[in-house]
């Protein structure tokens, strides 16, 4: 891959465990449910997950913090979010590869995460990366290739220059896959045995000096 001159991080999954997202929508978000309108917990938490499923994950209000803080009527997300920013995890092979990528790539996040939570997750790593792409913040999509070639011109390089690893088959694989980016999908269960399939991101420096 010598042409390569960006590499590209999904979020979470890739960079960051799921404790911080899923402590928002299912501790701190029924939380203040049930404060607002007198009920216990766990009643708050099975009526917050039904409207979660009135909406379904195919459509952007899933991902966008303050249409559920508004729709739900529990004021600013922000403060709340806040208070739960030592649930933010980063994989423990997150820190050696940017350092050790930083000074050849020029590193950047293409997300699906809103930028509410971006703010979040990024900010002990965020100054590795020189370019921040949210998909459903700044283009209103979900991660399709149409975003992906966005991002490129955004970035000034043709996809054939760009690496992705993400931990998601269809919006880290597929979709950057079919704009001619090199894409890798990141397995950290190890449930497939596909030929660009990462186990960890340490095996990504492998294939970019390959």
């Amino acid at each position: 891959m010598d042409s390569a001159k960006i590499v590209s991080f999904d979020v979470e999954g890739t960079l960051v465990t799921p404790d911080f997202s899923y402590a928002i929508w299912f501790e701190a978000i029924p939380r203040c449910y049930a404060r607002r309108n007198g009920i216990d917990f766990e009643r708050a938490r099975e009526l917050v997950q039904q409207e979660y499923e009135k909406v379904g994950d195919q459509r952007l209000e899933w991902y966008d913090i303050r249409y559920w803080f508004d729709k739900l009527d529990l004021g600013s997300p922000g403060p709340v979010m806040e208070g739960y920013q030592s649930r933010v995890c980063y994989y423990p092979d997150v820190r050696g590869v940017l350092s050790s990528l930083s000074g050849r790539y020029r590193l950047a996040v293409a997300s699906g995460s809103a930028r509410e939570f971006l703010r979040h997750l990024l900010r002990d790593i965020e100054p590795y990366f020189t370019s921040v792409f949210s998909s459903v913040s700044d283009y209103e999509q979900l991660k399709t290739s149409e975003f992906y070639r966005k991002m490129c011109q955004a970035l000034g390089v043709n996809p054939e220059e760009v690496v992705h690893v993400g931990d998601n088959w269809q919006f880290d694989f597929i979709a950057p896959s079919e704009i001619g980016i090199h894409a890798f999908y990141l397995d950290r269960k190890r449930q497939g045995d596909h030929q660009n399939s990462l186990a960890s991101l340490t095996q990504l420096k492998a294939h970019l000096s390959g």
